[in-house]
Order: C-alpha cells, then structure tokens, then sequence
C-alpha cells in the first residue's frame, strides 16, 4: 500500500516554526530548533504545511508503506532524533489516545534502558504526567515518588494537584506612584493565574467577555511599560510558538474564548522574529473554526522594546 508522507529537510529548515499551527493532525513539532514530524501515523500527507513554508523545506514523499511498527518507529527516532524527539512522539500518541503503541514503546524502552544515553523513567514519567493536570501517582512511577506533591504537602489545598495551576483571581494595585528620586514603581496589572496557554482555562469566570492580550513568552521582558501600557485592563495569555508542544490544544481554548467566553477583542503581542508569527496564525485558525467573529490587534515588538506594528488585522 502506497501512502503520502511529509518529508522535512533538516538542513534547510530555518526553525522559523510557521509550518507548525498549520499541521491540523499535530504532527509536527519543534524539536532542537527545527521543524520536526514527530508521528507519520498521523500525517495525512495532504501537505497542509507545504504552503506555509518559507524556504521549501518541506515535500511530500510517497511510498510504500508497511503496517505501522511502533518498535521500528522508535528505534529510527532513536538514531536519527534522540530523547526529545522520541519524547514528542509518544506525547503526541498520547494527546490521540494510541494506548497500545504507547505501551509498546515503555516496554522497549524499559528492556533497553542500559543502552540508553538518557533516563528512561525520567522520560516516561514526563510523557505520564503530559497533559495531566495533577501528578502522575507515584505508584505509576515508583522511580519518582519523591516529586509527587501529596494532600498533606499541598499548602494551597489542592488535594494533591500543581498550586501553579489552580484558577484565582488577583487584585492589581494603582499603575504607578513617583518617588522622591523620580523612580517609578511600575505595579503589576495581571489580574488572574495561571496565564501559561496550556494552564489556562478557558471558561473561568474572569475570561467572560474580556479583552484578551495573547502575548508571546519574551513581549514583557522586552517593554518595560508592558504593565501599565498593555497589560492594564486585559486578561492575558501566553505562548511561545516556537518551543510550545501540542499547539492544537491552543486553538481549542481559542475557539472557547471567542464562542463561549465571548471574548470582545483579541489583542496579539509578538517579537519581530520570524517563528513568532506562528501566535498570529493560531488565532487565525481558531477564528476560522469560531461561530462568532471579534477584532484582532497585533503588535509586534523589537527585541530592543520598540514598537514595530500596531494594526487591526
């Protein structure tokens, strides 16, 4: 049986990451910089990708295709890609719930552990606890009970959960008061926790018909007014679309925001390097799947804090 699969040229792949919010199976990730096809079990090799790329790395490669081998699959992941590849491999299996390749690939790995340059059960831990939003039991990884928070050790009361991402609403205080040296102390203006995309929860009462300020990890280190001039009155988001995996579950919450949260404006803050207009593309696509319809800002920065773009889109 012939199939279609993505080919990418690893040597002509700028790592600019556009391709990735335009791969609809999640197929591809970033890995060590670079645009990587982390399942051909789920390329549909419809090359939705190819027309977003911007130096033709990417092709379309049709062949033979035996029956999917989980084991081999690893293996060449294991010559050709290492640990971080194999790891976003099987993190995707699980976001498509393929249990059973899931547990072929911990079954290899544990028997090849010795021969591994990496800690097995640290990486299978991590792939456990992926898209978990309380810790993996510890009896689910004996290896690593020490890193289970336990009831009695949670100080915030989340029976056992990550305090960093329990919903709650802050309080921001007065923008900004001059001191007698003329110093001014810039106070913060967020306003709720967490703000992670993956963290967030799209339907907490604080999103309801906001303003939303979807800003790229690196935008407020590099504005030192990013508080008091674009913070100020908006719930935020945030994302990096070069390094973040699993970037669909971002365009679910999107969809959420804009249909049920009802958001009023989306407000998009990213640098002027290339990868960082993929955080555009993910409200575009977000937007395309939306029933409703809201106006979208965006407002590219320069890693030297100026403001380059400020535009309705």
């Amino acid at each position: 049986m012939k199939r279609e699969i993505v080919v990418i040229d690893r040597e002509l792949c700028n790592g600019c990451g556009v391709c990735i919010p335009n791969c609809h199976e999640g197929a591809l990730q970033m890995i060590d910089d670079k645009a990587t096809l982390v399942s051909e079990l789920m390329c549909d090799g419809l090359g939705a990708c190819i027309g977003h790329c911007p130096v033709g790395a990417i092709t379309i490669e049709e062949r033979e295709a035996e029956a999917y081998d989980e084991i081999i699959t690893i293996k060449e992941m294991l010559k050709n890609g290492g640990r971080n590849v194999v790891a976003a491999h099987l993190k995707h299996l699980k976001d498509h719930q393929q249990k059973e390749y899931i547990h072929q690939a911990f079954d290899y790995l544990n028997a090849n552990a010795v021969d591994m340059d990496f800690d097995v059960n640290e990486l299978i831990y991590e792939v456990k606890q992926h898209g978990r939003t309380e810790p993996v039991a510890a009896q689910e990884n004996p290896y690593l009970q020490n890193l289970v928070v336990t009831a009695e050790q949670d100080s915030e009361g989340c029976g056992g959960g990550c305090p960093g991402s329990a919903s709650k609403e802050l309080k921001p205080q007065p923008v900004a008061m001059a001191s007698a040296t003329n110093e001014v102390d810039a106070s913060s203006q967020l306003t709720h926790w967490p703000v992670q995309m993956h963290l967030i929860n799209p339907m907490a009462p604080f999103f309801q018909q906001c303003d939303l300020l979807l800003a790229a990890d690196c935008v407020a280190f590099s504005l030192g007014n990013f508080h008091s001039k674009f913070l100020k009155d908006k719930k935020l988001a945030i994302a990096c679309p070069k390094l973040d995996s699993n970037k669909e579950i971002y365009i679910e919450k999107l969809v959420h925001l804009i249909d049920q949260s009802q958001v009023n404006t989306i407000t998009v803050m990213k640098m002027e390097v290339p990868c960082c207009g993929g955080l555009l593309q993910l409200v575009k696509m977000a937007l395309e799947q939306a029933q409703r319809k809201v106006p979208v800002k965006l407002i590219t920065v320069s890693s030297k804090g100026e403001i380059l773009e400020d535009t309705w889109v």
